[in-house]
């Protein structure tokens, strides 16, 4: 398995665990209470805090930017491009992202976009590989 595809499986973990931690977060997950929400129909999600909305959205967000990371890392791989450019763009964009993961989280809200866009320039590298 090439780098830019083992990254896309890590990516993979970590986009679940972060939907799985927001859904947590909104519901409270860890008192009985939110148990019994999180495994229900979760009708009656209590009031969205900022720090639950801020996880929704870094969820969200990840999952947006895993779609294009992994389309991007599939078809260089496909098509048989392996160049440094390539795995550059991908680690660039990995470690960025686990970056602005934490940024959102704390809620740090320039800090955020600027390392979202660092990660926009990972994807641009790997897609300008294929160009």
């Amino acid at each position: 398995m090439t780098d830019p595809l083992m990254l896309v499986v890590y990516m993979a973990g970590i986009t679940w665990f972060l939907l799985l931690a927001a859904s947590l977060i909104r519901a409270k997950g860890w008192t009985l209470q939110g148990t019994k929400i999180a495994m229900g129909n979760r009708d009656n999600l209590p009031e969205e805090t900022p720090f639950s909305g801020r996880a929704d959205r870094t969820a969200k967000n990840t999952l947006e930017s895993f779609v294009l990371f992994s389309a991007l890392a599939l078809t260089t791989h496909v098509s048989g491009i392996q160049s440094t450019r390539v795995l550059l763009g991908a680690e660039i964009f990995f470690w960025s992202r686990l970056l602005y993961i934490a940024v959102y989280y704390i809620g740090i809200p320039y800090l955020r976009t600027f390392v979202w866009a660092v990660g926009i320039c990972g994807l641009a590298m790997m897609a300008s590989a294929l160009l």
